[in-house]
């Protein structure tokens, strides 16, 4: 039987309708199968950090989300350059570390600004395997209202059986891990990381949300775009953390800036915060 034109022309679209979706698929699968080790220790462009500076209105409408509140302290006020201290001890192997840097950076960037932040993926055959995140190795944080002091204590790719040592906690810092990081339902040994000590007035232990669920198989730029999707599982996970990890910097730095600490939802979390 002979096709007339018209049906040869209907099989030819139908042909490359086929083919593109073929195509579709193999692009989508190929993005589902990146090397996210590829990106380890690159910079991170301008557009990235514009994208987790995110807008009050996207984290007011999240509030506190899926996050978790802090561990209240009372110790000495710590402080550095005459500013109240944040102090992180992590790794770039933890998958741990790996989910609280995302809302870490979200919350440190509203009181000042990053320089040298890099892009990380945690340890290949630790929990959670390849986690995007960055690393603050060799990053430098600048601030009027706040000193960040980071420790990235171990990398992410094993030299002869061993991660290699990156940086080192001092012994006051030590001494810090020992008093607030003890044994824990969550962490048996005491130790755990990330640690992170906001002046001495509310600690944070391990990751306030689970880093398979929320960030595994996505890219940077997927979980970045899906932080500005409130009802994403992204977003009330890691805009809610970064919300009271702003709270929290409030309460420790007097309230400054107006601008951040001044927000309705920010002073509503804080009351809570005491």
């Amino acid at each position: 039987m002979k096709l007339t034109t018209h049906q040869k022309a209907a099989a030819v679209v139908v042909i490359i309708a086929i083919g593109l979706v073929v195509a579709y698929l193999s692009i989508g699968s190929a993005t589902n199968t990146l090397n996210l080790t590829s990106q380890d220790n690159v910079p991170v462009p301008a557009y990235m950090i514009n994208r987790l500076v995110v807008p009050d209105n996207v984290s007011s409408t999240v509030g506190v989300g899926l996050g978790k509140p802090l561990q209240q302290v009372n110790g000495t006020n710590l402080t550095y350059d005459g500013k109240p201290e944040i102090l992180y001890i992590g790794a770039e192997y933890c998958p741990f570390c790996a989910a609280e840097r995302w809302p870490m950076i979200i919350a440190l960037m509203r009181f000042g600004s990053f320089s040298g932040l890099e892009y990380m993926t945690s340890s290949a055959t630790d929990y959670s395997p390849n986690t995007p995140t960055f690393t603050f190795a060799h990053a430098t944080y600048t601030s009027k209202y706040i000193s960040f002091v980071s420790v990235e204590t171990l990398g992410n790719k094993p030299v002869n059986g061993s991660y290699p040592t990156l940086q080192a906690p001092n012994a006051s810092e030590n001494a810090l891990l020992n008093k607030y990081d003890g044994p824990t339902a969550s962490c048996s040994t005491g130790g755990c990381i990330p640690f992170i000590d906001f002046a001495n007035k509310a600690v944070d232990v391990g990751a306030t949300y689970d880093p398979y669920s929320v960030l595994d198989s996505y890219s940077w730029n997927t979980i970045s775009n899906n932080l500005y999707n409130t009802s994403s599982l992204q977003s009330s996970s890691i805009i809610g953390q970064a919300n009271i990890f702003t709270a929290e910097i409030c309460n420790i730095d007097n309230n400054t800036p107006q601008s951040v600490c001044g927000q309705q939802y920010i002073k509503k979390i804080e009351s809570s915060v005491g």
